[in-house]
Protein backbone atom coordinates (compact mmCIF):
# COMPACT_ATOMS: atom_id res chain seq x y z
CA UNK A 1 0.00 0.00 0.00
CA UNK A 2 1.54 3.45 -1.14
CA UNK A 3 1.81 6.30 1.58
CA UNK A 4 -0.90 7.72 -0.09
CA UNK A 5 -3.53 5.82 0.27
CA UNK A 6 -2.42 5.73 3.60
CA UNK A 7 0.38 3.24 4.00
CA UNK A 8 2.04 2.45 7.06
CA UNK A 9 5.37 4.50 6.77
CA UNK A 10 8.65 3.49 8.54
CA UNK A 11 9.02 6.67 10.98
CA UNK A 12 8.15 6.01 14.79
CA UNK A 13 4.88 7.42 16.14
CA UNK A 14 5.52 11.69 16.92
CA UNK A 15 7.33 11.86 13.80
CA UNK A 16 7.08 13.16 10.46
CA UNK A 17 8.24 10.20 7.89
CA UNK A 18 10.22 11.30 4.63
CA UNK A 19 6.64 10.63 3.02
CA UNK A 20 5.23 13.12 4.34
CA UNK A 21 2.93 10.88 7.11
CA UNK A 22 2.89 11.03 11.21
CA UNK A 23 1.46 8.14 13.04
CA UNK A 24 0.20 8.09 16.49
CA UNK A 25 -1.96 6.08 18.99
CA UNK A 26 -5.54 6.28 19.93
CA UNK A 27 -5.75 3.91 22.89
CA UNK A 28 -8.77 2.34 24.06
CA UNK A 29 -10.61 2.86 27.79
CA UNK A 30 -12.42 0.81 30.03
CA UNK A 31 -15.34 1.55 32.26
CA UNK A 32 -14.02 -0.34 35.66
CA UNK A 33 -17.71 0.90 36.51
CA UNK A 34 -20.83 2.94 35.74
CA UNK A 35 -23.15 4.41 37.59
CA UNK A 36 -26.35 7.00 36.13
CA UNK A 37 -27.44 9.59 39.50
CA UNK A 38 -29.53 11.21 38.21
CA UNK A 39 -30.85 13.01 34.91
CA UNK A 40 -30.52 16.97 33.94
CA UNK A 41 -33.04 19.45 33.00
CA UNK A 42 -30.81 19.23 29.17
CA UNK A 43 -32.02 15.23 29.10
CA UNK A 44 -28.28 14.38 29.09
CA UNK A 45 -27.89 11.77 32.43
CA UNK A 46 -25.54 12.74 35.40
CA UNK A 47 -23.10 9.83 35.80
CA UNK A 48 -20.03 8.28 38.05
CA UNK A 49 -17.27 6.21 36.59
CA UNK A 50 -13.79 5.21 36.25
CA UNK A 51 -11.58 5.58 32.63
CA UNK A 52 -9.38 3.37 32.48
CA UNK A 53 -6.57 2.79 29.24
CA UNK A 54 -5.27 0.78 27.94
CA UNK A 55 -1.97 0.33 25.86
CA UNK A 56 -3.80 -0.76 23.31
CA UNK A 57 -5.87 1.04 20.46
CA UNK A 58 -6.28 2.12 16.94
CA UNK A 59 -3.32 3.98 14.81
CA UNK A 60 -3.95 7.20 13.38
CA UNK A 61 -1.96 8.66 10.08
CA UNK A 62 -1.68 12.08 9.39
CA UNK A 63 -0.87 14.22 6.62
CA UNK A 64 -0.85 18.09 6.41
CA UNK A 65 -1.93 19.24 3.23
CA UNK A 66 -1.13 22.41 1.64
CA UNK A 67 -4.82 23.33 0.58
CA UNK A 68 -7.20 23.64 3.24
CA UNK A 69 -9.18 20.04 2.54
CA UNK A 70 -9.90 17.42 5.16
CA UNK A 71 -9.59 13.77 3.37
CA UNK A 72 -10.53 10.85 4.59
CA UNK A 73 -8.76 7.74 3.12
CA UNK A 74 -11.12 4.77 3.48
CA UNK A 75 -13.57 4.49 6.29
CA UNK A 76 -12.21 4.01 9.54
CA UNK A 77 -15.77 2.12 10.61
CA UNK A 78 -17.26 0.56 7.66
CA UNK A 79 -20.66 2.35 6.51
CA UNK A 80 -19.73 5.47 8.16
CA UNK A 81 -20.04 8.34 6.16
CA UNK A 82 -16.78 10.62 5.80
CA UNK A 83 -18.96 13.89 6.99
CA UNK A 84 -19.94 11.76 10.17
CA UNK A 85 -16.84 9.97 10.88
CA UNK A 86 -15.59 11.57 14.19
CA UNK A 87 -11.93 12.20 13.03
CA UNK A 88 -13.11 14.04 9.92
CA UNK A 89 -15.39 15.97 12.37
CA UNK A 90 -12.21 16.63 14.86
CA UNK A 91 -9.93 18.21 12.03
CA UNK A 92 -12.93 20.51 11.18
CA UNK A 93 -14.02 21.78 14.17
CA UNK A 94 -10.15 22.45 15.13
CA UNK A 95 -9.82 23.80 11.91
CA UNK A 96 -12.52 26.51 12.43
CA UNK A 97 -11.61 27.52 15.34
CA UNK A 98 -8.19 28.19 14.99
CA UNK A 99 -8.84 29.65 11.14
CA UNK A 100 -5.91 27.44 10.01
CA UNK A 101 -5.49 27.38 6.46
CA UNK A 102 -3.99 23.90 5.86
CA UNK A 103 -5.55 20.67 5.54
CA UNK A 104 -4.81 16.90 6.39
CA UNK A 105 -5.35 13.51 4.71
CA UNK A 106 -6.18 10.91 7.46
CA UNK A 107 -6.03 7.38 7.57
CA UNK A 108 -7.18 5.14 10.35
CA UNK A 109 -5.66 1.84 11.42
CA UNK A 110 -8.90 0.42 13.26
CA UNK A 111 -8.41 -2.06 16.06
CA UNK A 112 -10.91 -1.30 18.51
CA UNK A 113 -14.01 -3.16 18.03
CA UNK A 114 -16.71 -0.31 16.91
CA UNK A 115 -19.57 -0.36 19.54
CA UNK A 116 -18.37 -2.39 22.02
CA UNK A 117 -17.73 1.03 25.00
CA UNK A 118 -13.88 0.56 24.12
CA UNK A 119 -14.00 4.02 23.21
CA UNK A 120 -12.64 3.63 19.68
CA UNK A 121 -14.55 6.71 18.40
CA UNK A 122 -13.41 9.04 20.49
CA UNK A 123 -10.09 8.52 21.18
CA UNK A 124 -9.88 8.78 17.53
CA UNK A 125 -11.13 11.97 17.49
CA UNK A 126 -9.21 12.93 20.62
CA UNK A 127 -5.73 11.88 18.82
CA UNK A 128 -6.76 14.16 15.48
CA UNK A 129 -7.11 16.51 18.03
CA UNK A 130 -3.74 16.89 19.58
CA UNK A 131 -1.90 15.51 17.00
CA UNK A 132 -3.22 18.27 14.42
CA UNK A 133 -2.80 21.05 17.00
CA UNK A 134 1.19 20.39 16.50
CA UNK A 135 1.36 19.55 13.23
CA UNK A 136 -0.66 22.94 11.96
CA UNK A 137 1.14 24.69 14.85
CA UNK A 138 -2.16 25.98 16.65
CA UNK A 139 -0.80 26.24 20.21
CA UNK A 140 -4.13 25.30 21.80
CA UNK A 141 -3.13 23.56 24.76
CA UNK A 142 -4.79 20.45 26.61
CA UNK A 143 -7.97 22.74 28.16
CA UNK A 144 -9.00 24.16 24.69
CA UNK A 145 -8.86 21.17 23.37
CA UNK A 146 -10.51 18.82 25.99
CA UNK A 147 -13.01 21.77 25.49
CA UNK A 148 -13.40 21.47 21.77
CA UNK A 149 -13.70 17.60 22.15
CA UNK A 150 -16.37 17.72 24.67
CA UNK A 151 -18.61 18.78 21.59
CA UNK A 152 -17.65 15.78 19.81
CA UNK A 153 -18.82 13.34 22.27
CA UNK A 154 -18.85 12.93 26.41
CA UNK A 155 -15.95 10.79 26.42
CA UNK A 156 -13.39 12.62 24.05
CA UNK A 157 -12.09 14.93 27.27
CA UNK A 158 -10.34 11.68 29.16
CA UNK A 159 -8.37 10.71 26.03
CA UNK A 160 -7.31 14.21 25.30
CA UNK A 161 -6.16 14.58 28.87
CA UNK A 162 -4.52 11.42 28.56
CA UNK A 163 -4.71 10.18 32.48
CA UNK A 164 -6.87 7.34 34.09
CA UNK A 165 -9.53 9.41 35.91
CA UNK A 166 -12.76 9.16 38.18
CA UNK A 167 -15.26 11.11 35.98
CA UNK A 168 -18.72 12.86 36.86
CA UNK A 169 -21.06 14.73 35.24
CA UNK A 170 -21.69 13.66 31.55
CA UNK A 171 -18.12 12.04 31.76
CA UNK A 172 -16.85 15.80 31.29
CA UNK A 173 -15.54 16.55 34.93
CA UNK A 174 -12.30 14.65 35.22
CA UNK A 175 -10.39 13.73 38.92
CA UNK A 176 -7.00 12.03 37.88
CA UNK A 177 -6.49 8.65 39.73
CA UNK A 178 -3.79 6.14 40.25
CA UNK A 179 -4.47 3.10 39.57
CA UNK A 180 -2.31 -0.76 39.81
CA UNK A 181 -0.65 -2.35 36.91
CA UNK A 182 -3.17 -4.75 35.19
CA UNK A 183 -3.62 -6.63 32.31
CA UNK A 184 -7.26 -7.64 30.98
CA UNK A 185 -8.97 -10.13 29.22
CA UNK A 186 -11.57 -8.69 26.76
CA UNK A 187 -14.49 -9.77 25.00
CA UNK A 188 -16.50 -8.49 22.09
CA UNK A 189 -19.64 -10.23 21.88
CA UNK A 190 -20.00 -8.49 18.25
CA UNK A 191 -23.48 -6.90 18.92
CA UNK A 192 -24.06 -3.16 18.89
CA UNK A 193 -26.82 -1.50 20.77
CA UNK A 194 -27.29 1.85 20.14
CA UNK A 195 -26.34 3.81 23.50
CA UNK A 196 -29.61 6.05 23.12
CA UNK A 197 -31.86 3.16 23.07
CA UNK A 198 -30.37 1.76 26.25
CA UNK A 199 -30.69 5.39 28.30
CA UNK A 200 -34.26 5.16 26.77
CA UNK A 201 -34.81 1.46 28.20
CA UNK A 202 -37.62 1.15 31.24
CA UNK A 203 -35.15 -1.14 33.71
CA UNK A 204 -32.69 1.23 33.60
CA UNK A 205 -31.75 2.47 36.64
CA UNK A 206 -31.32 6.46 36.53
CA UNK A 207 -31.23 7.36 40.35
CA UNK A 208 -28.08 5.75 42.19
CA UNK A 209 -27.05 6.84 44.69
CA UNK A 210 -23.59 8.48 44.15
CA UNK A 211 -20.17 6.57 45.10
CA UNK A 212 -16.95 8.28 46.23
CA UNK A 213 -13.39 7.24 44.75
CA UNK A 214 -12.85 6.01 48.32
CA UNK A 215 -15.77 3.95 47.70
CA UNK A 216 -13.64 3.05 44.66
CA UNK A 217 -10.45 2.20 46.19
CA UNK A 218 -11.73 0.16 48.93
CA UNK A 219 -13.19 -2.40 46.58
CA UNK A 220 -16.95 -1.25 46.86
CA UNK A 221 -18.96 -3.43 43.99
CA UNK A 222 -20.01 -0.36 42.15
CA UNK A 223 -21.62 -2.31 39.09
CA UNK A 224 -22.15 -0.92 35.54
CA UNK A 225 -26.28 0.24 35.25
CA UNK A 226 -25.99 -1.17 31.33
CA UNK A 227 -25.20 -4.40 32.37
CA UNK A 228 -28.51 -6.14 33.43
CA UNK A 229 -30.28 -4.18 30.46
CA UNK A 230 -27.97 -5.79 27.97
CA UNK A 231 -27.85 -8.98 29.62
CA UNK A 232 -31.63 -9.38 29.33
CA UNK A 233 -31.47 -7.96 25.50
CA UNK A 234 -28.47 -9.43 24.20
CA UNK A 235 -28.28 -13.83 24.54
CA UNK A 236 -24.68 -13.07 23.27
CA UNK A 237 -23.69 -10.75 25.80
CA UNK A 238 -25.10 -12.67 28.50
CA UNK A 239 -23.25 -15.61 27.23
CA UNK A 240 -19.88 -13.80 27.55
CA UNK A 241 -20.19 -12.65 30.80
CA UNK A 242 -20.82 -15.77 32.32
CA UNK A 243 -17.91 -17.23 30.18
CA UNK A 244 -15.59 -14.35 31.75
CA UNK A 245 -17.36 -14.73 35.12
CA UNK A 246 -16.01 -18.33 35.45
CA UNK A 247 -12.48 -16.85 35.06
CA UNK A 248 -12.36 -13.26 36.94
CA UNK A 249 -14.42 -10.52 37.65
CA UNK A 250 -16.18 -10.10 34.51
CA UNK A 251 -17.57 -6.31 33.66
CA UNK A 252 -19.26 -4.57 31.04
CA UNK A 253 -17.63 -1.41 29.54
CA UNK A 254 -19.37 1.56 28.58
CA UNK A 255 -22.89 1.70 27.28
CA UNK A 256 -21.27 -1.12 24.73
CA UNK A 257 -21.58 -4.73 24.37
CA UNK A 258 -17.79 -5.34 25.50
CA UNK A 259 -16.63 -7.14 28.46
CA UNK A 260 -13.47 -7.66 30.39
CA UNK A 261 -11.87 -9.12 33.26
CA UNK A 262 -8.77 -7.56 35.22
CA UNK A 263 -5.76 -9.67 36.29
CA UNK A 264 -2.77 -8.22 38.35
CA UNK A 265 -0.39 -10.03 35.88
CA UNK A 266 0.25 -11.40 32.29
CA UNK A 267 0.50 -14.60 33.02
CA UNK A 268 -2.98 -14.41 35.18
CA UNK A 269 -4.56 -13.09 32.40
CA UNK A 270 -3.28 -15.40 29.57
CA UNK A 271 -4.21 -18.61 31.48
CA UNK A 272 -7.93 -17.04 31.62
CA UNK A 273 -8.08 -16.51 27.95
CA UNK A 274 -6.86 -19.62 27.77
CA UNK A 275 -9.65 -21.37 29.57
CA UNK A 276 -12.18 -19.21 27.67
CA UNK A 277 -14.74 -21.27 25.46
CA UNK A 278 -13.53 -21.45 22.10
CA UNK A 279 -15.68 -19.43 19.47
CA UNK A 280 -15.34 -16.12 21.59
CA UNK A 281 -13.50 -13.19 20.70
CA UNK A 282 -11.49 -12.07 23.18
CA UNK A 283 -7.95 -10.98 23.22
CA UNK A 284 -5.43 -9.09 26.17
CA UNK A 285 -4.39 -6.01 26.83
CA UNK A 286 -2.57 -4.38 29.16
CA UNK A 287 -3.83 -1.31 31.50
CA UNK A 288 -1.47 2.29 30.92
CA UNK A 289 -0.08 4.28 33.97
CA UNK A 290 -1.01 7.09 30.63
CA UNK A 291 -1.92 7.35 27.43
CA UNK A 292 0.33 6.02 24.53
CA UNK A 293 -0.39 9.05 23.12
CA UNK A 294 1.32 11.49 25.89
CA UNK A 295 4.39 9.87 24.27
CA UNK A 296 4.05 10.39 21.18
CA UNK A 297 3.39 13.71 21.38
CA UNK A 298 6.75 14.55 23.87
CA UNK A 299 8.57 12.68 20.96
CA UNK A 300 6.97 15.22 18.29
CA UNK A 301 8.39 18.50 20.95
CA UNK A 302 11.61 16.88 21.02
CA UNK A 303 12.42 16.64 17.29
CA UNK A 304 11.39 20.13 17.11
CA UNK A 305 13.02 21.16 19.74
CA UNK A 306 16.03 19.77 18.12
CA UNK A 307 15.14 20.99 14.52
CA UNK A 308 14.93 24.47 16.08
Amino acid sequence: MTSDAGGRGPAPVGVVGEDGWSWWPAPAKLNLFLRITGQRPDGYHELQTVFRLLDWGDRIGLRVRRDDQIVRHGPSVPGVEAQDDLVVRAAQRLQSHTNVEQGVDIVVEKIIPAGGGFGGGSSDAATVLLALDRLWGCGLGIDALAGLGLALGADVPVFVRGENAWAEGVGERLTPIELPPAWYVLVDPRVHVPTAALFQAPELTRDAAPATISDFVSGVPLGNAFEPVLRRREPTVDAALAALSRVGDARLTGSGSGCFAGFATQDAAQAALASLPAGLKAWLAPGAERSPLLGALATWDEHRLQAS
